[in-house]
């Protein structure tokens, strides 16, 4: 059909940069024979040099030229591939836009948008249409019940949560169809007009437009620039006059042939409801059934009865598939394929073979994902059950080991909590087991205590020797009998080393060595006393009796610290001699002394004699003896 040619739309716009350096506003449209496609574009971003209006705008425009049609998809679609282009585009930074787009049959429109791009349909004067904001401040003004022009001043306006570029979250709005009638206005706008003019004003513009779209645009403009914003963004202003729509020549013959089809298509679809009543009163039979079957299904499932819920599961399951119902065929067959999971983990567990059963159980669980965890409960009892018979058998088991290793305190503890464990859960066998168990314990105890008694016995009788022995050795090495001390030490390290008891053989062992150590030292100082006795007899000889008697006192020192008595008694032999001769020089010497006195005495007298008899025979000058003076006699 020709409708582009039976048809008269008008479009007219403006598009100027304002206060910016460059416009980022974009317009642009394509007027094909069956459609045409209006895209009008607002830039986001910062950097003046971003051409995302642009992108957005031919992205749409190409989109469109590929598949045109105006259904709600193809247009969801021409802002997606939108979208994805400037997700896309190689910028210093991330491209974004508003848009806003209407697609015309030239009889239909439908327009989508996305961000704040504005659209107002006029129909006689007054708004037919218009869109909404997808910001924060539209949120804020709609939950306030603020007027409109409040909005333009807002300052959550630009702050949007659907725009083109947008990663994730985008969502588009996308009109129902709206019928055009003759003299319809479409007005296409950005943030440039609507934020320094309300709608009131634009309003008052179309009101009575008349003519040519260009005039209604040199109005907005003039307004605009009245105002003299101090900071006026980029903005762009659409008219599309639709001056007459498409009207179908067929129109009539269609409406006649479409009465005709109804009235045949009535009567057919008569029978066939005819049909497909006796057809549903059947398969209403089957599906009531099926839905009592499946009831059954899980009341049995939930009853823990899995044998009777297998046969209802199955007869639910046949009918399913007489009526074809590919839903309740799978939902079934999930319950089918859980119930026969479950009954093959129970035969597990009635044959005692419960780790199989505890992965049949959990398997069976994995099914149940599938049948809405309806038997989740159910196996989780199973599966606890299951668990606690294993630690039942684990306690046992380390029950066992311990009491191999003679621990019979903790073996009895872990064969007391598995007994415990298993009257806990009626747990018959277990519970034997575990009394079994103790029983066997109880035995090895007994027969293990016996031979402890007995080794505990000897062992301390082997500790007392021990220990008699090393005190015999410590008396010897406090006597000072390093030689003996050694000999109890390594008869009593012989018996630790026995016994195993490595800390009182280290002990022991110190002990050898230090009376080693003593019995070496003494040796030493025994030598050096002989040492003294031989320096004292050369001394002795050498006429040095004193220095003699000083080296045997030394030497006798010396043993009589090392307590060898014999010695002591030699040397004291040794010192009496000394003394005796020391003594005996020293009478000799005295009495020579005592001669000389007297023979000294003997001369004096006789001097003392003569000088009387030189007195009286008044003898002068007589000298007295040195330093005497001379004197007279009367």
């Amino acid at each position: 059909m020709m409708r582009k040619q039976n048809s008269t739309f008008k479009t007219a716009f403006i598009s100027e940069a304002g206060s910016g350096l460059k416009n980022n506003d974009y317009f642009a449209f394509v007027e094909l024979e069956e459609y045409a496609c209006y895209v009008i574009s607002d830039g986001l971003n910062d950097l003046p040099d971003a051409e995302s209006a642009r992108l957005a705008t031919q992205s749409i425009i190409l989109a469109f030229q590929e598949h045109p049609s105006m259904t709600k998809r193809a247009i969801l679609s021409y802002m997606e591939a939108a979208n994805k282009a400037l997700a896309s585009a190689d910028s210093r930074e991330r491209l974004k836009a508003s848009v806003t787009v209407i697609v015309t049959n030239y009889a239909k429109a439908r327009y989508g948008y996305v961000g704040n791009t504005r659209l107002r349909l006029y129909r006689d004067g007054a708004v037919k249409e218009s869109t909404q904001d997808m910001s924060l401040g539209t949120e804020i003004s709609r939950e306030r019940n603020l007027p409109e022009d409040i909005l333009s001043r807002h300052e959550e306006r630009n702050n949007l949560h659907t725009y083109l570029g947008q990663e994730k979250g985008f969502r588009p709005f996308v009109s129902k169809k709206i019928k055009l009638v003759n003299g319809d206005i479409l007005a296409l706008y950005t943030r440039g007009i609507w934020e320094n003019l309300d709608g009131g004003e634009l309003d008052d513009v179309f009101s009575e437009a008349k003519g040519e779209p260009q005039e209604c645009l040199d109005n907005v403009e003039d307004l605009l620039l009245s105002r003299q914003p101090k900071i006026l963004e980029n903005y762009t202003f659409v008219s599309i006059f639709v001056d007459k729509i498409f009207q179908d020549p067929n129109q009539k013959h269609r409406i006649r042939k479409i009465v005709f089809i109804t009235v045949a298509a009535l009567v057919i679809v008569l029978v066939i409801s005819l049909v497909l009543w006796l057809l549903s009163w059947q398969r209403q039979k089957y599906t009531n059934e099926m839905g009592r079957r499946y009831s059954n299904t899980i009341e049995y499932i939930q009853d823990g009865n899995f044998l009777r819920a297998d046969e209802e599961c199955s007869e639910a399951l046949k009918l399913a598939e007489r009526l074809w119902d590919k839903k309740q065929i799978q939902k079934i067959s999930d319950y089918k394929k859980l119930i026969e999971a479950v009954n093959a983990a129970e035969g597990s567990f009635k044959d005692k073979k419960y780790e199989e059963a505890q992965a049949a159980y959990l398997a069976a669980k994995e099914r149940s994902r599938h049948s809405d965890r309806i038997a989740d409960d159910y196996i989780d009892r199973q599966l606890a059950k299951i668990t606690d018979y294993l630690s039942v058998f684990d306690y046992i088991q380390l029950g066992d080991t311990l009491a191999a290793q003679e621990d019979y305190v903790r073996a009895e503890e872990k064969y007391l909590q598995a007994k415990s464990l298993a009257t806990r859960t009626y747990f018959e066998e277990g519970r034997k087991e575990a009394m079994k168990a103790l029983d066997a314990m109880y035995a090895n105890r007994d027969k293990a205590e016996e031979a402890d008694a007995k080794e505990a016995k000897e062992k301390a009788s082997s500790e007392t020797g021990a220990a008699q022995l090393a005190s015999e050795g410590d008396k010897a090495f406090a006597q000072g009998d390093f030689e003996g001390a050694k000999a109890f030490y390594t008869m009593a390290l012989e018996k630790y080393q026995q016994l195993g008891d490595t800390t009182h053989g280290e002990l022991i062992q110190k002990k050898i060595t230090s009376s080693e150590s003593k019995s070496e030292e003494n040796k030493l100082k025994e030598l050096q006393a002989e040492d003294y006795v031989s320096v004292g007899r050369e001394q002795e000889l050498s006429g040095s009796k004193l220095e003699a008697k000083k080296q045997y006192l030394l030497a006798k020192n010396i043993y009589k610290e090392l307590k060898i008595d014999d010695k002591v008694a030699e040397v004291d032999g040794l010192i009496e001699v000394l003394e005796n001769a020391i003594a005996q020089e020293k009478e000799e010497k005295e009495s020579r002394e005592a001669e000389l006195a007297k023979s000294e005495s003997q001369e004096a007298e006789a001097v003392g004699s003569q000088a009387e008899n030189v007195q009286t025979g008044n003898v002068t000058g007589v000298t007295t003896g040195p330093g005497s003076k001379a004197g007279s006699g009367v």
